[in-house]
């Protein structure tokens, strides 16, 4: 059986410190005129039925996007496992899908791709995307069921995700294109991938 659009939520990671980039909020850096963020806004939201924002600071500015703004439970900028822990905490639906806010090209069918080997195997827990055997953990789909664990590897001082989910049943889904999931850390990356990027 497939799974339908309105059973997922999507949330966008934005909750991090930007360190490397200078400490400024990455999700509000423009990209094409428009805020990262606001670009991984409007690739998600037609993937799924519901989309968060998770953030830890220019909250009113997020909420200007049209959706509901989450911050971290955890007070110690716990990183994207943090954010995640925060969306599960407050969605409804069976499903969470989760992208980061640097990633202003990532797949308009990431859901359906994530989601496809659900259908077929129904004790996974989680799928991830990969590109040339590489994953990345940032970009991944879950039953809302794994709450728990998460939880518990948080409070255990666990931060890493794929370290997280390693303990779940989850299966990795290869995309070809690796440059659709290519991330900004540096203000000069994100001038670079300006110049560089593709049409959508």
């Amino acid at each position: 059986m497939n799974i339908k659009k309105d059973d997922i939520a999507g949330v966008i990671l934005a909750g991090g410190m930007g360190r490397r980039m200078g400490g400024t909020d990455k999700g509000l850096q423009n990209f094409r005129q428009a805020p990262l963020a606001l670009h991984a806004l409007m690739r998600l939201s037609g993937q799924v039925g519901n989309v968060i924002i998770n953030a830890n600071r220019n909250i009113a500015v997020y909420e200007g996007f049209g959706v509901p703004v989450i911050c971290d439970k955890q007070t110690d900028f716990a990183g994207p496992l943090a954010g995640m822990h925060a969306a599960l905490s407050h969605i409804t639906e069976p499903y969470l899908i989760t992208v980061p806010c640097d990633v202003p090209q990532f797949p308009l069918d990431l859901v359906e791709r994530l989601a496809e080997p659900f259908s077929r195997q129904p004790d996974l827990q989680l799928t991830v995307a990969s590109t040339s055997g590489r994953t990345h953990p940032v970009f991944c789909m879950m039953k809302t069921e794994v709450f728990e664990s998460m939880e518990e590897f948080l409070s255990n001082g666990g931060r890493k995700i794929d370290a997280w989910y390693a303990q779940l049943k989850h299966q990795a889904v290869d995309f070809g294109d690796e440059t659709a999931f290519h991330n900004v850390n540096t203000l000069d990356e994100l001038r670079a991938l300006e110049k560089q990027a593709k049409q959508p």
